[in-house]
């Protein structure tokens, strides 16, 4: 029987956990052959913190789904099943469903690109759309505005500054800009 990767669901925020729980459980049961690989896939996110610092963190890119790759069978599901914090598997009818190769190397991608590809940074901010915010850097250093658009992903926002008595839009990247309390 193939081994294949299977998602399980645990209690968000115990990925790390379950692994080590796991890890120790197939060493007890002796399943070393049987539950080969297991993963929590992250991400690296840059953060804007206040005054526009940036703070680098690993993020779990699925909270609360760890990856396996084993034999499925009675043993192994039982084993696996059984883990403290595990809550099932991702499957249909209660029955686990392997992850076809096509998503499993999307899901690796993402955490892992390949040599020469680029990395995907994710940027998180608290800055909402309709906050107010004061330019902190640049060319309209000393302006104060109101976000109108927020993309996180290309790590910019979009700010209505009052320039010359006109509202103007004006796209400023996140640590251009600082809240205003």
């Amino acid at each position: 029987m193939a081994k294949r990767w299977y998602v399980i669901h645990t209690y968000s925020g115990y990925e790390n956990k379950v692994k080590v729980d796991l890890e120790h459980r197939i060493e007890t049961f002796g399943l070393e052959n049987a539950v080969v690989d297991i993963k929590i896939p992250t991400e690296e996110v840059t953060e804007i913190k206040e005054g526009g610092k940036r703070e680098s963190k690993s993020s779990k890119v699925f909270p609360g789904y760890v990856l396996v790759r084993m034999e499925l069978d009675d043993n192994s599901w039982a084993v696996v099943r059984n883990t403290p914090g595990v809550t099932g598997f991702v499957g249909i009818d209660g029955k686990p469903a392997p992850l076809s190769r096509d998503d499993f190397n999307k899901i690796m991608r993402r955490v892992s690109p390949q040599k020469g590809a680029p990395v995907a940074h994710r940027t998180a901010t608290d800055l909402e759309a309709g906050q107010s915010v004061r330019v902190v850097s640049g060319p309209l250093a000393d302006f104060d505005g109101i976000i109108s658009e927020v993309m996180p992903d290309a790590g910019k926002v979009k700010v209505m500054l009052m320039i010359f008595g006109r509202e103007t839009p004006v796209e400023l990247t996140l640590d251009q800009v600082a809240t205003i309390s």
